[in-house]
């Protein structure tokens, strides 16, 4: 069973005074590449959430995102006390303005507010943690389906190749017919007496050097090791991909060794199906 490293999962932790969104995206790459985006306060919990994604998306470019919604009106800025003091102090002693006046100059000067570092509570934390694990789960569902999808196109074309191979092993004897023809007519037309027995031998030879008999059984087999993976518990697009390295070799092979026009327009529609396979398998787990 296959998975998609293409998936969209959201989860949302409602607290008491703020709204916590997590949102995962994650597109094809070789491995993973992560990018995690969340307000300073959480950076020091960065690595345990790292973690946490790795071990549950092997390979993909993923977008992490933490968003902070305050529900609650909750300034983290307070007034330094003890600066504005000072700054009244010294300005009453060089100015003969009122104390409001005084106030309102002092309040624009440096350091006048304090922004409080606002520390990670570790029991909301942990709750961060169980609603980034359903975020995975929502992102792995998706993926599942996506790659649902992809595996049924894989079947579909795998089919196409073997029933495009049915189609070379049916008019192979055709070939070679045609290729006796050609040597026949070719030898007729130098109007030269030939031996007969020593054509027959190279003729053989010539045949036998065509002869694409092991290609035709190693390319089945590999077709049917594509769909016994395909059927595996686990999600291996990098075998995949090594299977239809493999699957492209040997209708490479079948085109070379074809010479035979007929046969040669099945294995540019094999090579065709086999390109889109290549395509799609860059976006499987």
């Amino acid at each position: 069973m296959i998975h998609s490293m293409t998936g969209f999962g959201k989860a949302i932790l409602q607290l008491e005074n703020k709204k916590i969104n997590i949102e995962i995206k994650s597109l094809n790459s070789k491995s993973l590449d992560l990018n995690v985006r969340m307000p300073q306060q959480y950076r020091e919990k960065e690595l345990i959430l790292r973690n946490q994604i790795s071990q549950a998306l092997t390979r993909g470019k993923v977008d992490f995102g933490l968003y902070i919604e305050n529900t609650m009106e909750e300034s983290k800025s307070k007034i330094n006390t003890p600066i504005v003091k000072e700054y009244l102090s010294q300005l009453s002693a060089i100015s003969t303005v009122s104390e409001t006046e005084l106030l309102s100059i002092a309040m624009r000067l440096p350091d006048v507010l304090k922004t409080e570092r606002e520390e990670v509570d570790e029991s909301e934390f942990l709750k961060i943690k169980g609603v980034l694990s359903e975020a995975l789960k929502n992102i792995n569902e998706y993926r599942l389906t996506e790659g649902k999808v992809l595996e049924n196109d894989f079947r579909l074309r795998i089919s196409t190749i073997d029933t495009l191979l049915e189609e070379v092993i049916k008019i192979d004897p055709d070939r070679i017919s045609n290729v006796r023809e050609r040597l026949q007519k070719g030898i007729a037309e130098l109007k030269e007496r030939v031996d007969e027995n020593r054509f027959e031998q190279e003729l053989v030879y010539y045949i036998e050097k065509f002869d694409i008999t092991e290609e035709k059984v190693r390319l089945k087999n590999h077709l049917e090791y594509f769909i016994e993976n395909l059927d595996s518990k686990d999600s291996n697009g990098k075998k995949l991909a090594f299977i239809t390295q493999e699957i492209g070799r040997e209708i490479n092979t079948i085109g070379s060794k074809s010479n035979f026009a007929p046969m040669q327009k099945l294995v540019v529609e094999m090579k065709d199906e086999l390109e889109k396979i290549k395509e799609q398998l860059l976006n499987v787990l």
